[in-house]
């Protein structure tokens, strides 16, 4: 069994120069500095002021409707937000050469959150006065350790089951008839048998091969602290013997997900596993969608998407509370999920979308049903577990191993890893 690491404890966060390194555009250190009055000394958060916000955005510039959302919480609050975007590469490096510089407001890839937890960079929900009680709990999980909240999403994405419904009718596929494992096996040898491609997917050796192995890995009830389990074991298989026996193509191991949609694309696949932030393309071609299903029956729980908005520690503590209400005003209702093509965090705002046409009500079900990869309290661990997956995954499908094999030799490396 692999024991959990629960997060070191908190730090202070010393005062040293900002120096990013290749990822972010610039940055602008927390330009509202307190004033003096006869009574003394007169917070930001008290003026008014500036906040920073960095996000992984640069694509959306001003004119962008992210930009806009962003803008309306400003002036909302009757505040300046300070927005600089960088790309996802190392947001993590970035706010930890900050330092004492971070800015009000960061957002990082979900998984990342225990990452700066650990570091004690973060703020808890306590601590900065954020209201997290209507995000839904599923999603909401990504960013709690140890029954801390580090952090709230901005929206969320996950992972379904797509198809092309001209293949599937040339042959003879009744897509209600997948309900699990075996009844889907069956349907893409079908498809396969009349001269179709069968499925393709991402088995990529990067954290891209987990995400998109742990629906299979879920549905067959395995866990991430058991990797050698016999349901991880029979996850693993169901990949293997679709490679093996010509039902998904050999070029799903060093497929991305991009490249995965792609051969989707193409019309000559039957089935595909894909993101949510496809669905746009998919009503283009005309493909549709299902959730992907459990060994069992019933849907697989798909893993979360998207970016958390967290609240690093600031030496002027009194800046938390704006900062905790624009992250509120982010995450509450649709706006700001919508204009990242995300299905929104809370009810009322995931309701509001289907009601708008703005999102489809099968992703917001499947959202619903979904599961962040560090559930369960697996915080940092998560991030040493997935490397030993997606390897186990790679050796498993080019035929380097059995499944069984694959796995346990995972199982050893991650127990060695993680102490």
């Amino acid at each position: 069994m692999i024991t959990k690491h629960h997060r070191a404890a908190r730090i202070g966060v010393a005062c040293t120069s900002l120096a990013l390194v290749g990822v972010l555009a610039g940055c602008t250190s927390n330009s509202s500095e307190p004033t003096a009055t006869a009574a003394g000394t007169t917070t930001a958060a008290e003026t008014g002021g500036t906040y920073t916000l960095w996000d992984p955005y640069p694509d959306r510039d001003a004119q962008s409707t992210w930009a806009a959302a962003i803008n309306v919480c400003a002036d909302t609050l009757g505040i300046t937000i300070d927005r600089n975007s960088g790309n996802t590469g190392d947001t993590v490096k970035d706010l930890t050469t900050a330092a004492s510089n971070l800015p009000d407001i960061a957002m990082v890839d979900n998984p990342k959150v225990s990452t700066l937890a650990d570091a004690g960079l973060l703020t808890t929900a306590a601590e900065n006065g954020l209201d997290t009680s209507m995000i839904q709990e599923n999603i909401l999980t990504a960013g709690e350790i140890d029954g801390d909240v580090y952090g709230v999403p901005v929206g969320a994405n996950t992972l379904g089951l797509y198809y092309n419904p001209t293949v599937l009718a040339d042959a003879g596929v009744d897509i209600a008839s997948v309900t699990d494992y075996a009844s889907l096996t069956a349907a893409i040898q079908k498809v396969v048998d009349a001269g179709h491609k069968g499925i393709t997917f991402s088995a990529v050796g990067t954290e891209e091969g987990s995400f998109q192995f742990l629906p299979w890995f879920w549905g067959a009830k395995a866990d991430l602290t058991q990797l050698d389990s016999p349901e991880a074991v029979a996850a693993l298989t169901l990949w293997t013997d679709w490679v093996k026996n010509g039902l998904a193509p050999q070029s799903v191991i060093t497929n991305t997900q991009g490249t995965s949609w792609d051969e989707f694309l193409t019309g000559d696949f039957g089935f595909a596993e894909n993101g949510s932030w496809f669905q746009g393309s998919a009503d283009e071609n005309g493909d549709m969608a299902i959730q992907i299903p459990g060994m069992d029956g019933g849907a697989a729980p798909a893993p979360t998407g998207g970016e958390f908005m967290t609240i690093p520690i600031q030496k002027d503590t009194s800046r938390y509370a704006m900062s905790a209400k624009i992250v509120e005003c982010l995450s509450d209702g649709s706006a700001g999920a919508t204009a990242l093509g995300y299905v929104a965090p809370t009810k009322a705002g995931s309701d509001a979308q289907v009601a708008a046409g703005e999102a489809p009500e099968f992703w917001v079900k499947a959202v619903g049903d979904a599961k962040p990869r560090t559930a369960d309290n697996l915080g940092i661990s998560y991030s040493v577990i997935s490397e030993q997956l997606y390897t186990a995954v790679q050796v498993s499908l080019s035929g380097g191993s059995s499944p069984a094999d694959a796995l346990a030799a995972a199982q050893t490396a991650a127990v060695k890893n993680l102490g």
